[in-house]
């Protein structure tokens, strides 16, 4: 079980290896040349902008796959967890893609100074895979310098690159530009499936009121009439349910279990599951393991 990596402030704090442009302490763009085969999972804590340029990847979130290929983009909406496997190009058996992390506040000054109308939506537009257009692709291959050494990089110009990709995007890829301004106006969604698909992330309740299309206030009321309780305590108890079930029924640790169901520290779930049940994650572990030796 892979453990679920937050983007992009992994890449900020020097966690993860990838060379990353970092623009105001929180919009980054991040190259990634690996060989084929890599898999992890992303929490995206920004609005992601996933560009391959060679190779291609699936994409998993919630019940939906995509496949991106080389010179294809696909806009991921934040707030969401985001399984990955690359594949790598069969002339180089290379992996590259480049991964920008678009926050509200850039996308809000571009939309500011270019004076762009942002209409009302009934409907949310589906997340889908796009060609990119040749002025992309060439943008694109213009950053690969800058990432050889990044500390040198004038903040300024990078700024500059990054309104130049909205420019791009705003006149080369009508359909991403939309969903980009749909960022800026979340269409409500049904909280049922808000909450179901995304219970398992390791999310905040201001990021599920987002992904709701809601203000927080209007969450926690809409959540409270429909559900019966807070959702801080639902969400709680819907985890710790579903890791008593995982440790019954699996062989998986006790920290891929709390990792895979949004529990950021493996000792903190195990000591609100005993809370919970009365024993500890570890002993119907090792129930698992004793009875699979015996089998």
């Amino acid at each position: 079980m892979t453990k679920i990596t937050k983007f992009p402030s992994a890449l900020i704090s020097g966690d993860c290896t990838t060379s990353s442009l970092v623009l105001d302490g929180g919009s980054i763009i991040d190259q990634c040349i690996v060989t084929a085969g890599e898999r992890g999972t992303f929490f995206l804590e920004q609005h992601l902008l996933y560009v391959v340029l060679g190779g291609s990847v699936k994409l998993t979130c919630g019940r939906q796959t995509w496949t991106v290929g080389k010179n294809e983009m696909i806009l991921l909406r934040r707030a969401q967890s985001v399984s990955y496997e690359k594949q790598g190009s069969e002339e180089t058996g290379l992996f590259e893609s480049q991964l920008f992390a678009i926050n509200d506040e850039l996308l809000k000054d571009f939309l500011t100074s270019q004076q762009v109308q942002i209409p009302q939506m009934a409907e949310e537009l589906g997340t889908q895979v796009s060609p990119m257009s040749e002025r992309l692709v060439a943008y694109c291959w213009s950053l690969s310098p800058y990432f050889n050494d990044p500390s040198q990089v004038n903040p300024g110009l990078l700024r500059l690159k990054v309104m130049e990709l909205l420019y791009n995007v705003m006149d080369c890829s009508k359909n991403i530009f939309r969903q980009m301004l749909q960022l800026r106006q979340p269409v409500k969604t049904d909280i049922h499936r808000v909450v179901e698909e995304n219970y398992t992330s390791p999310i905040s309740l201001d990021e599920l009121a987002y992904l709701s299309g809601r203000s927080l206030s209007s969450f926690k009321r809409e959540f409270q009439d429909i559900y019966g309780e807070p959702p801080a305590r639902w969400i709680r108890e819907k985890r710790l349910s579903k890791a008593h079930e995982m440790l019954q029924s699996s062989s998986l640790s006790v920290a891929d279990i709390a990792y895979s169901l949004g529990f950021e520290n493996p000792t903190h779930f195990s000591r609100i599951f005993k809370q919970q049940y009365g024993t500890s994650p570890i002993s119907l572990c090792g129930r698992v393991s004793r009875h699979n030796q015996m089998a």
